[in-house]
């Protein structure tokens, strides 16, 4: 029976003294922890490692050293480029917008995102829903800035907000139907705060006439019926207001009601003695009025509120509503995606947890406020930092959304940096700005890679 010898297996001759082989090689070869050679594996990283170079590190490296040169290129500038983050009031108020947007936006996508995972978990149609909110992912910047032109669009016809808002004003305050009218030659009519008033007292039974003119035929009200000239009414004032015009020339008389003429219904009259409102009352669809015997001596008044301009929405685009209104079409991109992560992070709770404290007596809001969103503490932070990178490099939506006369006060630091290295020709100062952008970048970043790797050590 052979014996093998010390320090090798039977038929294996023993290495040389002093030789030394490490784990994983063979021969003295070094491999890598796949088992595949290093050189090997260097060949295959090299195409990543060239793009990498050529994509990031070059860009960054060239922008860094192009910061530190004048605008021609020829000199160098020092940090004047950098002087002027804080000089320049167009960066300056790129920088206030950034500071709104990373506090506003993140906050708000985030919890909105956590109220639809919560309230969705429990319902049959939740993955329907999910699938909705998720769907504005799928729709590039570009799309979605020229969607939300449309909806924050001025005109209640074209943009779907002012629609909603000049639909809810009008379902509680009446709007005139009559804004542009007013009166004509020979009127007995003169203007009065806003309103018109009559020049002369009126007197009970003798008719008043009220004419205007300034309507376009086609925008009378639907009720509009023929004028009438009123009858007189003993103790009372009576009056027809109307629409003092006929098509053509030489038809009809001026200061008299003419056949196609139509009357102002709704047109609202008041009688007024010093200063005082005595007594009022509303045309009817022939424009014919009658008053009290109150309105006896007074003048009449049409008063402003017959002439207010209709309400035509807000004006979301204009110099203070436009910052915020680009923040909500981001969220109703970036909602979806913080709820499918925060949904995916509630997946994960113990339902133990959860049924223990509903058993001790916690209600639901109890229970959400205490139980789930400390547990999903870790899950909201990350989703949060993430949105917070995101933001700090917006500019699609900015550039299509905001219109030319309001774009400075929605202008962002990436906004500012491609205005100023293409618009304005300070490639300095662009460059600046992209390593400013880098600088704030970088620390969110790092904060957010250390969570995931707490989260993956979990």
């Amino acid at each position: 029976m052979t014996e093998a010898p010390a320090g090798g297996v039977a038929g294996t001759p023993a290495p040389p003294s002093g030789s030394r082989t490490r784990p994983g090689t063979a021969g003295g070869r070094r491999k890598s922890v796949t088992g595949t050679r290093g050189t090997v594996a260097a060949l295959f990283l090299l195409p990543a490692l060239v793009l990498l170079g050529a994509l990031v590190v070059y860009p960054i490296g060239y922008s860094l050293v192009r910061s530190f040169a004048s605008d021609s290129g020829g000199g160098f500038a020092g940090f004047d480029n950098y002087k002027a983050l804080f000089t320049d009031d167009g960066i300056r108020t790129a920088l206030k917008n950034n500071i709104i947007w990373v506090v506003l936006a993140p906050t708000v996508a985030t919890a909105l995102g956590l109220v639809f995972a919560v309230l969705t978990e429990r319902v049959r149609w939740g993955t329907a829903f999910k699938l909705v909110v998720f769907m504005p992912m799928a729709i590039s910047m570009l799309a979605a800035g020229i969607i939300f032109r449309l909806v924050y669009d001025q005109d209640p016809d074209k943009g779907i907000a002012n629609a909603v808002v000049v639909g809810v004003h009008d379902t509680f305050a009446e709007s005139s139907a009559f804004p542009k009218a007013h009166p004509g030659r020979e009127s007995p009519l003169v203007a009065q705060r806003g309103g018109f008033v009559t020049r002369d007292a009126v007197r009970a039974g003798t008719p008043v006439s009220l004419p205007l003119v300034g309507v376009a035929p086609d925008v009378m009200p639907s009720d509009a019926a023929r004028a009438v000239r009123a009858e007189p009414e003993s103790g009372r004032i009576t009056g027809t207001t109307w629409q003092d015009f006929t098509r053509g020339k030489g038809v009809g008389k001026l200061g008299e009601v003419d056949a196609t003429e139509l009357g102002y219904p709704g047109m609202r009259i008041e009688a007024v003695k010093d200063g005082k409102v005595v007594d009022s009352a509303k045309a009817a669809a022939d424009g014919t009025f009658s008053l009290s015997s109150k309105a006896d001596g007074a003048r009449l008044r049409l008063p402003a509120s017959n002439f207010a301009e209709p309400y035509n929405g807000v004006d979301w685009l204009g110099p203070s509503l436009v910052t915020p209104a680009i923040i909500g079409s981001y969220v109703w991109m970036w909602a979806g995606f913080a709820m499918v992560l925060i949904a995916a992070g509630l997946a994960g709770i113990p339902r133990e947890l959860l049924e223990a404290a509903r058993v001790d007596g916690a209600n639901e809001w109890q229970v959400f406020r205490r139980v789930t969103v400390p547990l999903l503490a870790p899950v909201l932070a990350v989703v949060a930092v993430t949105l917070m990178i995101n933001v700090l490099k917006v500019f699609d939506l900015v550039f299509i959304i905001a219109p030319g006369s309001s774009q400075d006060d929605a202008n962002v630091l990436a906004l500012e940096l491609y205005r100023k290295g293409f618009s304005e020709d300070r490639p300095g100062v662009a460059s600046a700005i992209a390593v400013f952008l880098l600088l704030l970048v970088i620390p969110v970043m790092l904060f957010n890679m250390r969570r995931l790797r707490q989260e993956a050590r979990r």
